[in-house]
């Protein structure tokens, strides 16, 4: 646990897929402590991680945890919330997590025990209680947070955290570093959301998976991963391939360029095809 900026405190997930021996602990989390209480951001990929992140907690401050903020629908930000209940916090989320969990939590569950295994079997999917469709304002005490919902980007329900004080911007899943970008969302839209936090101004960004000491080259790395996805997709679909010709010839020169591409660039040339067939 590091303690990026004054009272706010950031884990780093390893990059890998979720397995035995890393519990799921693959994605970045945290919390941000205030005058009167902590706000956890993410609690990671199983219980046992959440455990872990509400020990480092207790260890950091007496204050009480108040909030936990899902920043989006994914089984690595969210399998952890079960460890904060008996603080009896306020889960928050996008407006649309709650519909996305009651969707896919079976089977994000099914595939944790399949993944993971059964130390982890106490994980459970806990819906937000307060929802944000625009943006909302949480006061820690003197410590305030502006959470953003986002139109369709990396997923559905992709939601921001900006830490006032410390001018942190904690970009969660809209920004990947060095671990390939995930499509689950819109292509396009995800696009449109880069170039939109591109013109922000924060001191520093807490990205989703990987280090972002240099956030801004890692967005235009990012940025130029799905632009090729886009341009290349395109360029496949004009030309009369099937999705199946798309997936083996898009972005190849992409691939040996990000961690984890084997398992998940051809799902998102799968998911970019799907969304670009039948554009105007």
């Amino acid at each position: 646990m590091r303690e990026l900026a004054p009272g706010l405190f950031v884990h780093s997930g390893v990059q890998e897929e979720s397995s035995p021996r890393n519990l799921g602990d693959i994605a970045n989390i945290g919390f941000i402590v205030g005058g009167k209480c902590v706000a956890v951001i993410d609690t990671g990929g199983s219980i046992v991680v959440g455990n872990r992140l509400r020990e480092a907690v207790k260890a950091a401050t007496k204050l009480p945890i108040c909030y936990v903020v899902n920043t989006h629908i994914h089984p690595d930000h969210i399998f952890g919330n079960a460890a904060f209940k008996s603080d009896n916090p306020v889960y928050v989320g996008h407006a649309r997590l709650a519909a996305a969990m009651a969707a896919r939590g079976r089977n994000y569950r099914n595939a944790l025990l399949r993944d993971v295994g059964e130390a982890v079997a106490a994980s459970e999917i806990i819906p937000p209680t307060l929802e944000v469709k625009d943006t909302l304002d949480l006061d820690l005490g003197g410590r305030t947070l502006r959470l953003t919902a986002w139109p369709t980007a990396h997923t559905d329900n992709d939601l921001t955290v900006f830490d006032t004080r410390s001018e942190t911007l904690w970009l969660a899943d809209l920004l990947f570093v060095e671990h390939m970008p995930v499509v689950d969302g819109s292509l396009k839209g995800w696009l449109s959301v880069v170039a939109q936090i591109a013109a922000l101004q924060p001191q520093r960004v807490v990205a989703g998976h990987g280090e972002a000491a240099d956030w801004r080259r890692a967005l235009s790395d990012q940025e130029r991963y799905l632009r090729i996805l886009l341009d290349e997709t395109r360029a496949a679909i004009k030309a009369k391939r099937t999705m199946q010709q798309a997936v083996d010839s898009v972005g190849l020169g992409e691939k040996d360029k990000w961690l984890l591409s084997e398992g998940f660039h051809r799902r998102n040339v799968t998911a970019a095809y799907a969304e670009l067939e039948w554009e105007d």
